[in-house]
């Protein structure tokens, strides 16, 4: 369907230099989306694939030790479109306090991430909705320490820019800071179902496209819109929890990503973007889903390996459960998180280096450091993928 341009043109000014921006209208589109047939089946199917990664719940033994891992593999793909490199090992590293192979900052960013998503979770569990109030906390948790810490949880006072080298020659820029809260204003009733409500997964795609578009944030936005999203899936319960890492779709067809996000505010090609959003969805949710039945297939094979120990397989199985939370441990935390002894511990993990489960990275007189390598492998699955297109 052809529509205006959905929003309007003001002119401002920094440094010396006289630019446009744009001030989004606001949501819903206007006129209303044209449902074709074909963009509501996407959107059933892509409902019934958010379905199907919420019930894999069922088949794990718990549920928690693999959400740790899910939550970090968003934050690493959603930190690598933001040009930030860094590893799943990194990051375990890190919070094993060991040194991580990349620079340091590139690892903190994709730990605060974490940390700004728990912080979302939590305030969403205490009853708080999706808000600006939860859209600045998140912030301030996302920037504390960082390279963007000049304005942590509040919104911009300045005129910002996207693509180019400065606001003269960016490729787009957003409403200027005197317009930014009448946008948010405007946002947050659309949120909350003003003037009409809209079916969740609309909403998030609808939200997603108006927060990257008005660009509250000096920094993070990219992050934030990001976590907008699964803050609302989980907030009407369609997840229980934040399995869905849409980072990695976004990642692998970042230019068709960026064409559309244009599209819709220069020529009001909502369609176009919510087969997109559908899409990606549809994907990253069949690739969870398989990817938590590949885990559960290693983690129940190695088990079967374990319990053909005999009398040892107790304390081994024990072991084996942490190392699926944390695939890269040192005996020490074993200690801790099992209660057993160390010398215990040990001896569960000569036991599990023979069955090749588990490879030692270092060897230290205290603190050796261990690995569950296949464990991981499947976890990096889709990590080094290239744009495509």
């Amino acid at each position: 369907m052809k529509r205006e341009l959905q929003g309007y043109y003001t002119r401002v000014s920094t440094v010396g230099e006289s630019m446009m921006a744009f001030v989004p209208a606001s949501l819903p589109p206007d006129p209303p989306i044209d449902w074709t047939s074909e963009l509501l089946s996407k959107f059933d199917r892509a409902l019934l694939a958010l379905g199907r990664l919420d019930s894999v719940s069922m088949l794990l033994p718990d549920t928690s030790l693999f959400l740790y891992m899910y939550i970090r593999k968003e934050a690493l793909l959603s930190s690598m479109i933001e040009g930030t490199e860094s590893s799943l090992s990194d990051l375990l590293l890190l919070e094993l306090d060991q040194e991580p192979q990349v620079p340091l900052h590139d690892v903190q960013e994709v730990s605060r991430y974490v940390s700004a998503l728990s912080h979302g979770l939590k305030l969403l569990n205490e009853g708080c909705l999706p808000s600006l109030r939860l859209i600045k906390e998140v912030h301030a948790v996302l920037l504390t320490g960082g390279r963007g810490q000049l304005t942590p949880g509040e919104f911009r006072k300045s005129q910002n820019w996207i693509g180019g080298t400065r606001s003269g020659n960016a490729v787009y820029l957003p409403p200027p800071p005197d317009k930014v809260i009448e946008c948010l204003g405007k946002l947050e009733l659309f949120l909350h179902d003003q003037p009409e409500p809209t079916p969740i997964l609309l909403k998030a795609a609808l939200v997603y496209v108006q927060f990257e578009t008005i660009h509250p944030f000096l920094y993070g936005n990219g992050h934030l819109g990001r976590l907008l999203v699964l803050f609302l899936l989980c907030s009407e319960r369609v997840l229980q929890k934040p399995m869905l890492y849409l980072s990695l779709y976004f990642k692998t067809h970042r230019h068709s990503y960026f064409e559309l996000l244009n599209n819709v505010y220069q020529n009001g090609d909502w369609e176009a973007w919510l087969e997109f959003f559908a899409d990606a969805v549809i994907t990253t949710a069949t690739q969870g889903v398989e990817t938590a039945q590949q885990l559960l297939d290693l983690s129940n094979e190695d088990r079967l390996k374990i319990m053909e120990l005999g009398q040892p397989s107790a304390s081994v199985l024990q072991v084996h459960q942490v190392l699926t939370e944390r695939p890269i441990v040192t005996t020490g935390l074993l200690e801790e998180k099992t209660g057993i002894s160390d010398a215990t511990v040990n001896k569960a993990l000569e036991h599990l280096k023979r069955l090749g489960i588990v490879n030692e990275l270092a060897n230290m007189k205290r603190n050796s450091l261990f690995s569950y390598s296949r464990y991981l492998d499947i976890l990096n699955q889709g990590m080094e993928l290239q744009d495509a297109g």
